[in-house]
């Protein structure tokens, strides 16, 4: 049933997650080294991949005799270490600097906007919000990559490097209490997290 507090929740989790504002500098540079961003094609990847996942990422974690709260610790503890990463200024996750055929598709599809951290989000979701809520949160924030991909020219006008780096941390901090929070629903379901 679609209910708008799980949609702007699931989107806020996967608006921090995605970090595409955070990504706007290694877009910037990528653009640069190879001449042109296909947006479009970029997003509607990314898309795939996470509704592939946000549908079949259950059946996956069955045939390894994995249970979706396993798995959402573990999701946690990668937010938590997204978080930190955003926070801290320090690179956990690296995107191949070598990848200069097929930008679009890797790495901005793929990892920076449908990577692991934003696919063990979706799967770590489906703990707490229905399927049809996460996918219209998918969906929502695919609208906004877009836009971004669109407008990184306009964008690193507007927010200038500090305004970024402000914006990643702001969402590094959401992004670790979000960890906390699934973390203890997961870890400890009796005790009403």
């Amino acid at each position: 049933m679609v209910n708008f507090k799980q949609i702007l929740s699931v989107s806020l989790i996967l608006f921090s997650v995605i970090d595409i504002l955070g990504s706007i500098p290694i877009i910037i540079n990528l653009r640069k080294k190879v001449g042109y961003i296909q947006s479009g094609k970029a997003t509607i990847v990314a898309g795939v991949l996470m509704i592939t996942f946000l549908l079949v990422g259950k059946s996956i974690l069955n045939l390894f005799g994995i249970g979706v709260e396993d798995f959402a610790i573990a999701g946690a503890l990668i937010i938590f270490a997204l978080g930190a990463e955003m926070i801290l200024g320090i690179e956990l996750f690296k995107p191949d600097p070598d990848a200069t055929a097929s930008a679009s598709i890797v790495p901005i599809a793929f990892p920076l906007i449908a990577g692991a951290g934003t696919l063990t989000t979706i799967l770590t979701l489906k703990a707490e919000f229905e399927q049809i809520n996460i996918a219209i949160g998918i969906l929502l924030n695919l609208i906004f990559v877009y836009i971004v991909l669109k407008s990184t020219n306009w964008l690193e006008r507007k927010l200038g490097k500090t305004g970024v780096d402000i914006l990643r941390r702001i969402f590094g901090i959401i992004l670790l209490s979000i960890a906390v929070k699934i973390f203890k629903t997961n870890a400890f379901p009796l005790s009403g997290g």
